[in-house]
């Protein structure tokens, strides 16, 4: 059974970054591809970031590319996701979850489904 804690969530202002991190617990976290979830209240749970169980193929969503970036550490089961040029649209509950293989970092509805682990949740509110 995998159990993944995030934390490193805050409040920021537009324009600024952020760092949020995921421990990972259990199963074989090197195997598993990881991805980082995002929902506010009224919408639908979006998948910005995924990655590898290597950490060689990152995926972003439209929304957070090329100011979201997605890592790594298989030596500390650690996952993380570095925020840049943040927005007031950025702001939401930020979920790491975990797929055991076979999996895809894409996040899109032909391959979210593996995610069965999640986290409990770590907010990011950025202030325009």
């Amino acid at each position: 059974q995998v159990q993944l804690v995030e934390s490193g969530g805050g409040s920021v202002q537009a324009g600024g970054s952020l760092r949020i991190s995921c421990a990972a617990s259990g199963g074989t976290y090197s195997s598993n591809c990881m991805g980082w979830f995002r929902q506010t209240p009224g919408k639908e749970r979006e998948g910005v970031a995924g990655i590898s169980p290597s950490g060689l193929y990152p995926y972003y969503s439209d929304s957070v590319k090329g100011r979201f970036t997605i890592s790594r550490d298989n030596n500390k089961n650690l996952l993380y996701l570095q925020m840049h040029s943040l927005k007031a649209e950025d702001t939401a509950m930020y979920y790491c979850a975990a797929a055991e293989p076979p999996c895809s970092p894409r996040l899109t509805s032909e391959y979210i489904w593996a995610y069965k682990y999640w986290g409990q949740g770590t907010q990011v509110t950025v202030s325009s």
